[in-house]
């Protein structure tokens, strides 16, 4: 199947919402801080994900250990659109590079770009990518101290529509509204292999 690759999330002028998923002591620390803090693991590759469904597939709606705690991030749109200029794929699907360039550009970046089936509701996939965005060293540092505008946990009221979900009682205009993020800058479209 073709996935339509493009990004879907929730924003404003000023920021995009993205999703990640934490044990209870790295959330509320975050919450507490409006960044992260000493528990947070920042020589590790963190992975932001702008839809929140996907998330909920890859977490199982916060029941899967470690993942107990929806966070929502409210970024900076320069700091999202600088990480887009700065990713590379986690494979090499684009028809930017050759595999030694890409190999080049892999080994040196600190942004990776993956892709991967969106979700509904229920897990199952839809005919639209989900893009993942990782980050590692100096750029995961200027992340925390400037790219962050806004921490949210999300973590009761995913337990409610997880509930209601289970139930059949869920109100889809209840969920974040995601709608196409302007990528317009060729380079990166095909670079992150966005037809």
């Amino acid at each position: 199947m073709e996935y339509i690759k493009e990004v879907f999330a929730q924003y404003n002028n000023q920021c995009i919402r993205v999703y990640q998923a934490y044990n209870p002591i790295i959330a509320k620390e975050a919450v507490a801080l409006q960044t992260f803090g000493e528990r947070f693991h920042i020589n590790r590759m963190t992975w932001i994900k702008p839809s929140f469904l996907w998330l909920m597939y890859r977490s199982n709606w916060g029941t899967k250990k470690n993942q107990e705690c929806i966070l929502a991030l409210d970024i900076h749109r320069r700091m999202f659109n600088e990480l887009l200029e700065k990713a590379v794929l986690t494979s090499p699907d684009s028809t930017s590079y050759t595999r030694a360039q890409w190999e080049k550009a892999f080994d040196e970046t600190m942004v990776y770009c993956q892709w991967d089936p969106d979700r509904n509701i229920n897990g199952n996939a839809i005919n639209r990518a989900a893009i993942q965005i990782g980050l590692k060293g100096t750029i995961l540092k200027d992340f925390l101290d400037g790219g962050i505008s806004h921490i949210e946990d999300l973590t009761p009221l995913v337990r409610k529509w997880n509930e209601q979900r289970k139930n059949g009682k869920l109100n889809l205009k209840n969920l974040p509204i995601e709608k196409i993020y302007p990528i317009t800058d060729k380079a990166i479209r095909k670079r992150l292999d966005m037809k």
